[in-house]
């Protein structure tokens, strides 16, 4: 998938989540609710495809709140090149069972290329996928997927994917 297709499928399954579990409720479809707050480390690779395989580390901070389905969250990551990404945007999470669950991301960005590989221009969409574990004292850990471009904004656009491993503990 190298497109923006899991920020399509996030809004998709917010939307039928807020209409099945927060419209009919006094806080709204998308009123302000508490969730956890978690600061996550991620580290992994990118997929040699159109990019050069190589590393990047990724922080990503969840507010300790979310609109509806929606929690916000903030990321910033750094290639193996000196690339550096910087995103503010939405997640929306399904619990399979209470200790497993999957998580969809989608955060519009600045990116600077800083030498390394150039995704086309500085502004850059990162989307993605994580299928993780949480233990009983909140910590997750998680295998993640996401993609990064520009969706077409610039006549570049080679995109690039990531895959991480990923540990997120609760602040509270």
């Amino acid at each position: 998938m190298a497109d923006g297709t899991f920020a399509v499928l996030m809004f998709i399954a917010g939307f039928f989540d807020a209409q099945a579990n927060y419209c009919g409720t006094e806080v709204g479809c998308l009123g302000k609710t508490d969730r956890t707050p978690r600061l996550a480390f991620s580290a992994g690779q990118s997929i040699e495809r159109r990019a050069p395989q190589q590393s990047e580390i990724y922080f990503r901070y969840d507010l300790g709140h979310k609109r509806g389905p929606f929690g916000q969250s903030a990321g910033f990551s750094v290639g193996e090149q000196g690339e550096v990404w910087i995103g503010y945007g939405s997640t929306w999470t399904y619990e399979f069972s209470p200790r497993l669950y999957a998580e969809l991301h989608s955060m519009p960005g600045i990116y600077l290329d800083n030498g390394g590989f150039d995704l086309g221009g500085p502004i850059e969409f990162r989307s993605g996928i994580e299928f993780g574990y949480e233990n009983r004292m909140g910590w997750r850990y998680a295998l993640s997927y996401d993609h990064r471009s520009n969706a077409g904004i610039y006549d570049k656009n080679p995109g690039i994917e990531t895959v991480q491993f990923r540990v997120s503990i609760p602040l509270k």
